[in-house]
């Protein structure tokens, strides 16, 4: 057994891409990449509705670039990609129609360069069908058009695990040597905790094998994605340590935490779950789920007999270590977390898929491919209505921060403003206004801050129902509003 580790391994080391047979021309390769690219884009601009406001954690993000609204609080665990990302548009347009068009070419622009990247390794139908398969995920076409970092991890993801079998192959490949850089940087960018975890296996295979050169460019790649982050934690959190202790506490203290059913609980269209509790969804639901471990190690199977290994054990790899913190060391879930496991995952799947299809006996064939169809078709039909369902609740949930923004401006609470108390955050970015907490991970301000501010600003304080006013408040004039009470002063001449 510890021959055929060691043989297997040396295997990994030594073997080189192999040029499928149907890779031969690049418009091969090239049209059906685009085609599910294209598909994918459309599928968001359809089905995410462009109006569909901005989240929390948008509101974080793009508060950063916009002309809007003031910044708001930047917590330790973020990282700057995401607000540079979206500067094009939000630092001159308040629009989140415009957005979330932008974001959804980007994004179908960026799946389709990264499974480019894969042009040689793996034959064109099983990338294609990959492609399919990971955008056809509600959680992909969800979080495609959002200002949100984990999508744009996972596309980087993609890109670095193919430019780095590349560049181990052939060295003197530039482009290969230029896309695991830019791959691995903007991991880094976005979330460069995350993109320290995907390239673990790609780490561990480098320095086994001694490939420096490869190394140097993959660390080079991370360091650039990553200095913006390393320098904001010297100088506003403290020094690294203290930033990385800091993100720790927020997501609720790293540790061993079986997450996994959480996940679960989080596939029903929970975009976050925490406190992770309730039913799980209808198995129609999660099956997809179990679903992909048997998939993914027939895969493997087949990669191991057609001497295509390292193209699937090592996204296979680098998908393990991207979705172990995330099901094993935090307390809580969400879908986006695994975004960067699931790019990863979809190519040894599409490539049992294939293999169920063409390997079957002729006479079997038109049996297996209708089942494996249907199969198919009835994934898509649960990943849309769960889209459908989440897209729904989500725009309401965002019309009532509008709503409130809105009651805010009739009430002379404008800009320049402060909103603080119950979700401040995106209520203040929706009303143009700052925000501020005293409490909590969010924690900018101070009691007597906020009081001081109050006489030269109009200031409002969201309350929930049933709670008691904070005291720099109480003498504020009160109106109901919705399942809160909201608080708020517009001194003379500060409206």
């Amino acid at each position: 057994m510890a021959g055929s580790a060691h043989d297997t391994l040396a295997g990994l080391r030594r073997e080189r891409p192999r040029r499928a047979p149907d890779d031969l021309s690049h418009r091969g390769v090239t049209a059906p990449l685009a085609a599910v690219a294209a598909a994918f884009t459309l599928a968001q601009l359809l089905l995410v509705r462009p109006g569909m406001g901005l989240g929390w954690d948008e509101t974080v993000y793009v508060s950063q670039v916009s002309a809007h609204a003031p910044a708001a609080f930047f917590s330790a665990p973020r990282a700057r990609g995401v607000s540079l990302l979206v500067a094009p548009v939000a630092s001159w347009s308040s629009s989140t129609a415009l957005l979330r068009i932008y974001l959804a070419l980007l994004s179908g622009l960026a799946l389709f360069l990264a499974l480019r990247t894969w042009r040689g390794l793996l034959p064109a139908r099983v990338l294609a069908l990959a492609g399919a398969l990971f955008a056809s995920l509600w959680v992909t076409l969800f979080y495609g058009p959002q200002a949100m970092p984990n999508y744009w991890v996972a596309v980087g993801a993609l890109a670095t695990v193919a430019c780095f079998l590349r560049t181990r192959a052939h060295p003197r490949d530039r482009a290969a040597v230029w896309g695991l850089a830019a791959g691995a940087a903007l991991m880094a960018w976005m979330r460069p905790v995350d993109a320290v975890w995907t390239v673990l296996p790609l780490l561990a295979l480098g320095l086994l094998g001694r490939a420096w050169r490869t190394l140097a460019v993959l660390l080079g790649g991370l360091a650039a994605g990553a200095v913006e982050w390393v320098v904001e934690a010297c100088t506003s959190y403290g020094g690294l340590a203290r930033r990385l202790s800091a993100g720790s506490a927020i997501q609720g203290g790293l540790g061993w935490h079986l997450a996994v059913v959480d996940q679960l609980r989080s596939l029903g269209g929970r975009a976050l779950c925490r406190p992770c509790t309730g039913d799980l969804p209808n198995p129609a639901v999660t099956v997809w789920w179990y679903v992909l471990p048997p998939l993914a190690a027939l895969g493997l199977t087949v990669a191991v007999r057609a001497r295509r290994t390292a193209a699937t054990a090592l996204p296979l790899a680098c998908a393990a270590t991207a979705a172990f913190p995330y099901l094993f060391l935090i307390g809580y879930a969400a879908p986006r977390f695994l975004l960067p496991a699931y790019a990863l995952l979809v190519l040894p799947v599409a490539g049992a898929l294939a293999h169920l299809v063409t390997a079957s006996r002729p006479s079997r064939r038109p049996v297996v491919v209708t089942l494996v169809c249907l199969g198919l078709a009835a994934h898509l039909v649960v990943q849309l209505a769960v889209l459908v369902h989440l897209v729904r609740g989500t725009t309401a949930a965002h019309r009532v921060w509008s709503r409130t923004a809105a009651e805010l401006h009739r009430l002379g609470v404008r800009p320049p403003c402060l909103v603080t108390g119950n979700e401040a955050i995106p209520v203040a970015f929706y009303a143009g206004c700052s925000s501020a907490a005293t409490t909590g991970h969010n924690a900018n301000s101070t009691e007597h801050g906020i009081a001081l501010t109050a006489r030269r600003l109009p200031v409002a304080a969201l309350v929930p129902k049933g709670s008691r006013p904070p005291a720099y408040a109480r003498a504020w004039v009160s109106v109901p509003l919705g399942d809160q009470r909201l608080y708020y002063v517009v001194p003379e001449g500060g409206a």
